[in-house]
């Protein structure tokens, strides 16, 4: 092994906490719709996601490239600015699992990293070519790649269902749901747990440890790939509860167009050495599929927080990490007081969990769409309704609000107000 110095060994920790935190972050992912609809029970779905990142960690090293030879300048790239961004990466991840939103931990390291990186060397340190071709592009197609063909797979699905019993449709889309989240665990190995490999092989090069242009060496490649495995083991369960129905309400068929999509398009990105972000990618296939049912709805308002929260994610990481580098500066103290305010931040965010919990017993507990969306149906679903209005036979009067409201799915419809008692006679 290398020469590792006591602050290079407390990068390589912290990296791999990060690594941690990104395991149970995005266990959702792979495994919430395969739980929503029943397919898996939770603990045994969140053991094979594990066992399969681990095995996909092991695939490729081309994302752990682009992590720590492209995005940033090696050059005058020391430890410390390492670990500020790490700082910022696993805050930004903690504070998003309490909320129950999936954002992505990739961003969250890589707007860590250009945080740091500018703060430390200025702007001249980030590749910014690197940042829009691999990055930023990437963010924006995978949601709507991935939604897209969700869509057309669902109702490809539905359609060739028709032709057996709903029963038998079911029972077989459940199966393939097991095998379709499988390939996406696998395909989230091959891309996320090589941004840990990037971003130690990155700290190695900084400290010295190894020359500049170096692949990760292998105990990197497995430290990094257990640590994955074991978050994924413990289960982000407040996400998987906001993707798995929190966005919509997935039957079998459009969790397996929901899984087989987003695996297509991130094993497609790791190959091509693009820093996707999962999360974009599964989430906007599950936003697809719930789409793609006849009547299928999709929780705008919670999604609009997701996006939100996507938006904020590069910025959030680049100024925690940039303010964690300032304070750094100031020396081995500095690096002690960052080390402390991000432990102590850590429990505090576990604190704050446990007053309300959620585990693999009720990650599925929450209220049907139809009771929460039945108040006020989004803009989307309004305007779906009112186009799908079907001509009434044998009269040519106007539509009324009566004939509307029988058109609207059940899942959106607003509970009629109950009729005044008639008055005595």
């Amino acid at each position: 092994m290398e020469h590792i110095t006591l602050l290079l060994g407390i990068v390589i920790i912290t990296a791999l906490v990060f690594d941690f935190t990104n395991g149970f972050h995005d266990t959702a992912n792979a495994m919430a719709t395969t739980i929503s609809t029943g397919a898996l029970k939770p603990k045994t779905a969140v053991a094979m996601s594990a066992v399969l990142n681990l095995v996909g960690a092991f695939m490729s090293v081309e994302v752990a490239k682009t992590i720590s030879k492209g995005l940033v300048n090696e050059e005058g790239i020391q430890p410390e600015v390492i670990f500020a961004a790490l700082v910022g990466a696993i805050l930004w991840n903690l504070v998003t699992w309490l909320v129950g939103l999936p954002s992505s931990s990739s961003h969250a390291l890589m707007g860590g990293l250009i945080g740091a990186a500018v703060a430390s060397a200025g702007l001249d340190a980030v590749n910014g070519s690197v940042v829009v071709t691999k990055v930023l592009i990437p963010a924006l197609a995978a949601p709507l790649v991935a939604g897209i063909a969700a869509l057309l797979a669902a109702k490809i699905t539905y359609k060739l269902g028709t032709k057996v019993g709903e029963k038998t449709s079911t029972k077989g889309y459940r199966a393939g749901q097991i095998a379709s989240a499988g390939l996406v665990s696998l395909a989230h190995g091959t891309n996320d747990a090589q941004k840990t490999m990037g971003i130690i092989t990155l700290a190695l090069i900084a400290g010295g440890a190894l020359a500049p242009g170096s692949n990760p060496p292998v105990w990197v490649i497995v430290s990094a790939g257990m640590a994955i495995a074991m978050g994924t083991y413990l289960g982000g369960w407040r996400i998987i509860r906001t993707m798995g129905s929190g966005l919509t309400d997935l039957q079998p068929q459009q969790g397996f167009a929901a899984q087989t999509s987003a695996a297509s398009v991130i094993l497609a990105s790791s190959s091509l050495g693009f820093s996707l972000s999962t999360t974009h990618a599964c989430s906007g296939a599950v936003m697809g599929a719930g789409l793609g049912r006849k009547g299928g709805v999709v929780r705008w308002s919670t999604a609009t927080r997701m996006f939100i929260a996507w938006g904020l994610t590069l910025p959030a990481a680049a100024l925690v990490a940039s303010g964690a580098e300032l304070v750094m500066r100031t020396g081995d103290v500095g690096v002690a007081a960052v080390a402390v305010f991000l432990v102590a931040s850590c429990f505090a965010i576990w604190l704050i969990s446990r007053r309300q919990v959620v585990d693999h017993h009720n990650v599925n507990d929450v209220e049907p769409l139809a009771a929460t969306e039945a108040e006020q149906p989004g803009v989307v679903t309004t305007a779906m309704a009112a186009v799908a209005v079907p001509p009434i036979a044998g009269t040519t009067a106007a539509v009324t609000d009566e004939d509307l409201r029988a058109t609207i799915p059940a899942s959106t419809a607003t509970p009629a107000t109950p009729a005044a008692p008639a008055a005595a006679v």
